[in-house]
């Protein structure tokens, strides 16, 4: 191994003692692949265990935790008891590659889709337009409160299906997201203060944990710095947001960007980095994944010398799964960070995911054909 990515093979101790093999996080990634009923199916296990290999903590595609939260054609569900039986097989999986387990605790909100959700009805926080959709129905005081039971639920479904923790998807503008964003939660009563929903959530998540789980269960969270609309969250709540998340029983925080090197839109200096303001804010009080158009070995190493300790990987990740193990024999000069859509194995991809990403133009680096 070349001496200049030896730190990326360092372990880490998370807050409640679980020791990561390594600084390489799997991000997770929407793979259209499970069952039509949620379940998962034999092609997700191959895919997987491909890309666990080496990594430390590896996250599964965002599941939804709810009925009324599908997302994507083919999301995997945690929503039903019927869900854990194909969930075991799945982290089993993964902790055979010597990987710790953690799967994604998902609900759309107005991001889900109608065509998915019972009955087409699409809920939110508060009934605000959404281009290019339907307006989404406002939840009423009972329904916002059975989400929140519906994430304990999930977690519960995860322990039993021996994961070794989740991820609460509070990101990229789902459910959770929603809630704390002045843009899409107008509301008036108790849940309008948008802290509210955040912190419940966390709260069911570490309450099941320490009635059904153990001290070693791993508990994180996923969040945006920033939105583009106006009123929208910038940095500024982002801070208050850090503030409060430090503060409760996690394990470790997830900041979810597209660049890792890009700079504060609003509420900040925005010339500085919104990777090196978060990790600021932090202190080094909890564990930070990043993440971000990170394809190289360089591109990783640069990464970790900002201080970050944990580094993601996506979509290079879904390129060459072989990422982690190549850096760690020292063959970084085999690393592949384009997608070839002219290789037979389809780069370890299943069939749907493929076909996706090479009908969707620059999501990930394509060899020009």
């Amino acid at each position: 191994m070349n001496e200049k990515y030896g730190s990326l093979f360092e372990s880490l101790t998370l807050p409640n003692g679980v020791t990561l093999k390594n600084r390489f996080v799997l991000a997770p990634m929407t793979h259209y692949s499970s069952n039509p009923d949620g379940t998962i199916s034999d092609q997700e296990l191959p895919y997987i265990a491909q890309r666990s290999k080496d990594i430390g903590l590896v996250i599964t595609a965002a599941s939804n935790v709810s009925d009324s939260g599908k997302a994507f054609p083919g999301q995997p569900s945690i929503a039903h008891d019927t869900d854990i039986p194909g969930l075991k097989k799945q982290a089993d999986t993964i902790k055979a590659e010597g990987a710790k387990a953690i799967i994604q605790l998902h609900h759309g909100g107005r991001e889900a889709v109608g065509d998915l959700v019972p009955n087409g009805d699409v809920v939110a926080p508060s009934a605000v337009e959404k281009e290019g959709a339907a307006t989404p129905r406002a939840l009423e005081t009972a329904e916002v409160e059975q989400i929140v039971e519906d994430f304990g639920e999930a977690t519960r479904r995860a322990i039993e299906a021996g994961f070794d923790g989740v991820e609460i998807h509070g990101a990229n503008g789902y459910i959770i997201q929603q809630f704390f964003s002045p843009f899409s939660n107008r509301r008036d009563d108790e849940w309008g203060e948008r802290l509210r929903f955040p912190l419940a959530i966390i709260d069911k998540v570490t309450e099941i944990v320490e009635k059904h789980g153990s001290k070693e269960f791993i508990v994180g969270y996923r969040f945006s710095p920033e939105e583009p609309e106006t009123p929208g969250l910038t940095m500024k709540e982002t801070f208050e947001l850090l503030d409060a998340l430090v503060e409760k029983p996690l394990d470790y925080l997830h900041v979810s960007l597209m660049d890792f090197h890009s700079t504060a839109r609003r509420g900040a200096d925005t010339n500085a980095k919104r990777i090196d303001l978060i990790k600021e804010r932090i202190n080094d009080r909890i564990p930070l994944i990043g993440v971000g158009s990170l394809y190289s070995a360089d591109d990783v190493a640069a990464a970790k010398a900002t201080g970050v300790p944990l580094i993601a990987l996506g979509r290079e990740m879904l390129i060459d799964p072989e990422f982690a193990t190549k850096l760690k024999e020292g063959r970084e000069d085999e690393i592949v960070s384009l997608i070839d859509p002219a290789r037979t194995d389809h780069h370890g991809l299943t069939e749907t995911l493929w076909n996706i990403v090479l009908q969707t133009k620059g999501w990930v680096p394509t060899k020009a054909e």
